[in-house]
């Protein structure tokens, strides 16, 4: 059944996560830039319904009008992204850090009986466990260190096996939980992008206070001042100012 659901998964997806995972699991990066891309690329990708949510859906049988509403996530199951935003960067990356394992410890306890996707959940969530790793040790070794501060909380722990007649509740709960942990990777994606954004403004080149359109680059690269118009009748008369 996993099987035929993944097929509907778009196979850019698949195959995405797949890359950016293996790529992850390799050397480190040693550039800020190519390392936070690779982050927001594999944060994208996490964000999509259709690789968890969609199936899950689909195999316990909430794709039908009136149940699919009940699929909403609890509030504070997952940081917010204000919570998030609101984080130094080493405490963003331990808050990512520490949620995404306990996601993954439960995402292997919901898919215990279905090893295919538990094997692509285990090696995207790793994969995107050593990028978080590398980027920690990068701004740990640039003037970007920061002074270490509590992690926000994330999902409880897994929850005990749900009795028979709470079955579809049980159901409900994990539609919740995966609900959740997608817009968490949304909100994760956006502080990433947020990441980029601040380091490009922090190293534009600013104009100079003062610089006016009495100085003007021509066409070789020099500048030339014009001189006041006294000064300039002067000058055409042989004198020199005073």
């Amino acid at each position: 059944m996993w099987a035929q659901c993944m097929r509907r998964t778009p196979l850019s997806v698949i195959l995405g996560l797949l890359f950016l995972s293996m790529a992850a699991t390799s050397k480190c990066l040693g550039k800020y830039h190519e390392l936070l891309l690779q982050l927001r690329r594999q944060a994208d990708l996490m964000q999509d319904t259709s690789t968890l949510l969609d199936p899950f859906i689909r195999i316990q049988g909430l794709d039908t009008p009136g149940l699919k509403e009940h699929c909403r996530e609890c509030p504070g199951a997952f940081p917010s992204e204000d919570a998030l935003r609101g984080l130094s960067r080493q405490g963003f990356l331990r808050t990512l850090n520490a949620t995404l394992g306990l996601v993954l410890h439960r995402l292997t306890a919901l898919y215990q009986d279905l090893p295919e996707a538990q094997q692509l959940v285990g090696l995207n969530i790793r994969g995107f466990r050593s990028n978080i790793h590398c980027m920690s040790q990068l701004l740990r070794s640039s003037s970007e260190a920061e002074t270490p501060e509590p992690t926000q909380p994330g999902p409880g722990p897994t929850p005990p096996p749900t009795p028979p007649s709470d079955a579809f509740q049980h159901k409900l709960k994990s539609c919740r939980f995966l609900r959740g942990y997608h817009r968490f990777m949304h909100s994760v994606g956006q502080v990433l992008r947020e990441w980029g954004e601040s380091r490009s403004r922090r190293h534009s080149p600013r104009r100079a206070p003062g610089d006016t359109a009495l100085a003007r680059p021509f066409r070789g690269g020099a500048r030339r001042t014009w001189p006041f118009r006294r000064d300039r009748r002067l000058m055409l008369r042989g004198q020199l100012p005073r």
